[in-house]
């Protein structure tokens, strides 16, 4: 654990302040953080932090994992600085009351549904996108009006110590509280009972923090992994299809929960799809001078050096690993066994399988014999197969011709589906996921029609059944 400052409330090592949690509900209850004013004010200022922090913040990301430059700008910065501006723009909007019309029997009455915050939220970041998956949840806490935990991980040190430091800085510290430390601190931050509870990660750990959470009755938004498909039909584009399976393959070092994981190819095009893909690597990867690329921790290397050792598959590009610096050369496999461990679990690293499949329909039962994606992507030029292939495999989105930008956009509801998460935000889901929609029914004291009311005649029943 990183050693507290006055901008980190823990205490006794991983152990959390137990007063945190009140200190943070006594704030609430004064009703600041309802106003839109506030709600605003603080969105800018967390745009104003990712502009003025972002050298602090692609140095903190380069130290945990070898990402700077614009990879570091994008992932991190950019699609952050998206979520705020969008939620400042549309909040207004978002927060006004919603009529609902009304069955004649309520008549006169109005009718509505306006939306509360739910007070507290705790936000459990991952290491892979530490800032934008820490941040990016925080502004659907901010916009909907809630106080917040920002609880960072443990495997990137650097940014969580930046995290600490800076967001104290910019934002109210009476409504946001950054805690560092490791899984205890978790635990005991979840034992606390919060009003909602935001973690990314992977799925195993995702079902020790819904345990976690079970005691208080605290609700959970879990986005977590999967096997992300790609589908590459007859008639894609391969050139296209090629460029972007590299480039999204390629980003974090494949550390990224919504990467391509695999490559399924119909017969026609699967040749000319892998050394086109090899080919992009190396363009991609000209200006390298190191074969590989890096790996967040031992664990992760090891895990990922096993898959390669022992696949059934023809390794056709790259294959090497550099142990002494925890380095992976990006590599491809073709056509694995299905019961390899690189096709068993998800990979989060920078190997790709490419498998041959005989058609649409065969790609479709070998996804839907798995756990439910996070995401699924399929690369055609037919408008009618593409639809077929998004309504026939469930996943938590969905994109056609491109990989992983669903992301990047913030009108769309970014989530999984089954093992791969449960709830969605991004925009306005996030807004109303961090939010209570509460319906409100008023009517007027007049008329007050006697039938309604006890002792009844038979007359009065056969009415109130018809209008009832």
């Amino acid at each position: 654990m990183a050693a507290p400052t006055t901008d980190v409330t823990a205490i006794d090592g991983d152990r959390v302040d137990p007063s945190l949690l009140a200190d943070l509900r006594r704030h609430h209850a004064t009703g600041v953080t309802r106003t839109l004013d506030w709600r605003l004010g603080q969105l800018s200022a967390l745009e104003r932090m990712l502009d003025e922090r972002e050298d602090e913040i692609v140095a903190a990301l380069d130290a945990d994992l070898g990402r700077a430059g614009f990879d570091a700008w994008l992932g991190d910065v950019a699609s952050t600085k998206g979520e705020a501006t969008f939620a400042r723009k549309n909040l207004k909007k978002w927060m006004k009351r919603q009529r609902q019309s009304m069955p004649l029997a309520q008549l006169p009455a109005r009718g509505w549904v306006q939306y509360e915050p739910l007070g507290v939220v705790l936000v459990i970041g991952p290491w892979n996108y530490p800032v934008y998956l820490t941040l990016g949840p925080l502004v659907a806490a901010i916009a909907a009006g809630n106080c917040a935990v920002l609880k960072p991980s443990e495997m990137a040190p650097a940014s969580s110590a930046l995290l600490a430091r800076i967001v104290p800085q910019y934002l109210d510290t009476k409504a946001f509280r950054v805690v560092e430390g490791a899984a205890q601190t978790t635990q005991d931050l979840l034992a606390l009972g919060f009003d909602h509870a935001v973690f990314t990660g992977g799925t195993e750990v995702g079902k020790k923090i819904m345990a976690a959470a079970a005691p208080t009755l605290t609700p959970v938004t879990l986005e977590l992994g999967g096997k992300s498909p790609v589908y590459v039909a007859a008639d894609a584009d391969v050139d296209v299809a090629a460029r972007r399976i590299a480039w999204t393959k390629l980003l974090n070092s494949g550390q990224t929960c919504i990467a391509p994981d695999y490559v399924l190819a119909d017969p026609s095009v699967v040749d000319s799809l892998v050394e086109k893909i090899r080919a992009t690597i190396a363009e991609f990867r000209a200006d390298k001078t190191e074969p590989t690329v890096p790996i967040v921790n031992a664990r992760q290397f090891e895990r990922l050096a096993s898959y390669i050792e022992a696949t059934s598959g023809r390794v056709v590009l790259g294959g090497g690993v550099d142990r002494a610096n925890e380095r992976i050369e990006p590599t491809i496999v073709l056509d694995p066994g299905p019961g390899d461990a690189v096709m068993e679990n998800e990979i989060f690293g920078p190997i790709l399988p490419v498998l041959t499949v005989d058609s649409p329909e065969a790609a479709i039962a070998f996804v839907n014999a798995r756990p439910k994606p996070l995401a699924s992507y399929v690369f055609t030029s037919s408008k009618a197969l593409a639809q077929r292939m998004i309504d026939s495999i469930p996943s938590g989105g969905a994109v056609v011709n491109h990989i992983a930008m669903h992301c990047l956009v913030p009108s769309l509801p970014f989530g999984g589906v089954g093992a791969s998460g449960m709830g969605a935000y991004h925009g306005r889901w996030g807004f109303e996921a961090l939010s209570h929609r509460k319906a409100v029914l008023a009517k007027p004291a007049k008329p007050d029609l006697s039938l309604i009311y006890p002792p009844y005649s038979d007359r009065a029943v056969k009415l109130l059944r018809r209008m009832l």
